[in-house]
């Protein structure tokens, strides 16, 4: 009997020892992480402030205004362009009913699977003077130069606002879609009961309400073209992130880099505190649960050819075209294909971006499991923290990946050489470790936020009911809640591997010497005007990007879908309970 007791005791106190190490292992590691994703930021200030003043007053004078100035234009453009055709298409496929809807629901995703850079290098191609459009412009009407004849000029600002906007607003698209869809059906029926027209129930009802999703895909959307290098670089518009990659490489200047990077930083938070001003009190609930699918307008003839019309142009212009014209070019270059350097990259790409998303999603998951484990409002800001990385461009995170990882380097070598004789180089740099760190700090964010809607779908109990049978919190994560999340996993690790193949510019900064991924063969044959040679990596890179775009549109309609299923049995059964219980007291 003792013995038993005495069994007893020292289980239940080794399963709480059990629990007490395994949550200080997560913490632990939680808080690693958020320090490694927050060390570049540092690292940029640091070398920004602690430069000597001597570079400042040049970039003070000849490159931020003009840059800063450049910027906020290209942004003001991608953000207006984004919005309208985001908003417009969101309110076409989720309100209105007309022939090809279904198609278009799906290939309004499309802009997606292409970065933007490979966009960019294809209008030009295609728009340029020698392009196929001016050509057929020359030959139709006789024009001889282009003196004889006016045509926009692809490679300006409103260019780049042009082929940015209409690959981008897939964010706003998204988000306004996914808003307009959950929108409560009682309120939008008691407009129309109050005389609303489509228009007016847009404008006073529906866009209100979707306004703080709307500013999310603006944000998102903003981001990203501020991020953009390639682009800008085919466009010659000299933004921000063009004179951090120019400074840093064309004039062999460390810490003016940084101080232009500090500057960015400072726009980036700035654009963030908007987007949480513009939400602030926005807050829209659903108080009666109805979540049936929405009373559409259906539209016929003229109305029906107008929707279909509006939703295929940003389809045409941001996927259509640019891939017809990659596939074209490619045709032409097929011989390529035993080209042993375009392998090589592909290779390249494809180990860097396994090695990162793997990385990448398991960071995600510690993270995510800690906030579930102890959900403070302290764990909440180190998950904040550490996904801050998606919001800073790769140029800002390169400069401040490297000073970190040179002096690691260093300390590594002078090791190697004091204790064993040689010296190893960089051996962290010329590896791609700062690559992979830079991958993994950057796309985050993205295995962050689908881990944490997937914890959110799985029940408390399962953690009580694995606490009560003598689990700690490290085999609850390995037995319980791994293998409910695997559907979640599957598509974190599928978006990170994409982001990871499409990135540019930390790549750019931050490849070893003589090494080439899709991304930078891309970028360095369209520099050189060689765009028939960019076309087939330019294509394998949106073949592989397609993939998950396709399964982002089945997620997010099969989502909804079963929402309005959920409810509406619920609903059902409701009722049904209720009548029985009327009829057993009458």
């Amino acid at each position: 009997m003792l013995h038993s007791q005495m069994t007893k005791s020292y289980r239940m106190f080794a399963a709480r020892t059990s629990v007490f190490t395994g949550e200080r292992v997560v913490r632990v590691l939680s808080l690693a992480i958020s320090a490694i994703a927050l060390a570049p930021l540092l690292a940029v200030v640091y070398l920004a402030l602690g430069s000597s003043s001597e570079v400042w007053p040049h970039i003070s004078k000849y490159v931020l205004p003009e840059a800063t100035i450049t910027t906020l234009l290209l942004m003001l453009g991608v953000a207006t362009l984004t919005a309208v055709v985001g908003v417009v298409c969101a309110w076409l496929v989720a309100m209105c009913r007309f022939p090809g809807r279904r198609l278009m629901d799906v290939a309004l995703l499309l802009p997606f699977a292409v970065p933007t850079y490979i966009i960019a290098f294809s209008y030009v191609e295609l728009m340029d003077y020698t392009g196929p459009v001016q050509t057929l412009l020359r030959d139709v009407f006789g024009f001889h130069t282009s003196r004889d004849y006016w045509f926009p000029e692809i490679r300006s600002l409103g260019g780049a606002v042009f082929v940015m906007g209409f690959v981008l607003y897939p964010y706003v698209y998204l988000a306004a879609r996914a808003s307009f869809l959950i929108q409560s059906a009682c309120t939008l029926d008691v407009s129309r009961t109050l005389g609303a027209g489509p228009l007016r129930l847009f404008y006073s009802v529906a866009l209100p309400l979707a306004r703080p999703a709307i500013v999310v895909g603006l944000t998102l959307a903003l981001l990203e073209c501020l991020n953009d290098i390639g682009a800008v670089t085919f466009f010659g518009v000299k933004t921000l992130t063009f004179a951090v990659y120019d400074t840093w490489l064309n004039r062999s200047s460390l810490a003016g880099a940084a101080q232009i990077a500090v500057v960015m930083l400072a726009l980036v938070l700035g654009l963030m505190w908007l987007e949480s001003f513009a939400r602030r009190k926005q807050r829209f609930h659903q108080s009666t649960g109805t979540y049936r699918s929405l009373q559409a307008y259906q539209l016929t003839g003229v109305s029906a050819l107008a929707a279909l019309a509006a939703c295929a142009l940003p389809v045409l212009l941001g996927f259509i075209l640019p891939a017809g014209m990659l596939l074209s070019r490619s045709l032409r270059r097929l011989d390529q294909l035993a080209d042993p350097a375009l392998w090589q990259a592909a290779v390249n790409s494809l180990w860097l971006a396994i090695i990162a998303c793997s990385f990448a999603v398991a960071m995600g998951l510690m993270l995510t499991y800690n906030r579930r484990l102890l959900p403070s409002r302290a764990n909440q800001w180190i998950g904040r923290i550490a996904s801050i990385g998606y919001a800073i461009p790769g140029t800002i995170l390169a400069v401040g990946i490297l000073l970190p990882v040179a002096g690691l380097d260093n300390m590594i070598a002078s090791f190697s050489t004091h204790y064993f004789g040689f010296s190893t180089g960089l051996l962290l740099l010329g590896s791609g470790t700062a690559l992979i760190y830079a991958y993994c700090v950057r796309f985050l964010a993205v295995a962050y936020g689908q881990l944490d809607g997937g914890f959110g779908k799985i029940t408390p109990h399962y953690d009580m009911a694995a606490r009560t049978l003598g689990h700690g919190p490290m085999q609850t994560l390995g037995k319980v809640h791994v293998p409910l999340l695997r559907p979640v996993l599957l598509s974190a690790i599928l978006v990170a591997f994409v982001e990871c193949m499409k990135e540019l510019p930390a790549t750019l900064l931050l490849r070893p010497f003589n090494f080439e991924t899709l991304s930078t063969t891309v970028y360095n044959h369209a520099s050189m005007e060689a765009f028939e040679d960019a076309a087939l990596p330019s294509l394998v890179i949106v073949a592989v990007g397609i993939v998950p775009v396709i399964m982002l549109a089945r997620t997010s309609s099969a989502s909804f879908r079963n929402k309005v299923r959920y409810h509406t049995a619920a609903a059902s059964k409701t009722t049904l309970g209720s009548h029985t219980e009327a009829a057993r007291q009458t």
